[in-house]
């Protein structure tokens, strides 16, 4: 083999590793495709339940003023009691 070859083969191999070197510099800046994906599914399980909760509110009925008034009907039981005694 020639040494002109070998030459261009070790320049040829750097080359290479610079490239491949500059690839995963790149990586290391940008955060992980799966750690985006985590936080994306979270985020929407998060939105369909504050979507989910909100409709629920909207839409089960308020039970505060059907006993207000019931109380009254109660004073009734009171006269029973003095029958017996």
């Amino acid at each position: 083999m020639d040494v002109k070859t070998k030459l261009e083969d070790v320049l040829e191999l750097t080359r290479i590793n610079e490239l491949m070197n500059k690839k995963e510099a790149e990586n290391a800046k940008k955060p992980s495709n799966v750690i985006l994906w985590i936080l994306a599914v979270i985020g929407a399980v998060a939105a369909v339940a504050a979507i989910a909760y909100v409709v629920y509110s909207y839409m089960s009925p308020e039970y505060e003023g059907d006993f207000d008034d019931d109380y009254d009907d109660f004073d009734d039981f009171d006269d029973f009691d003095d029958e017996k005694a």
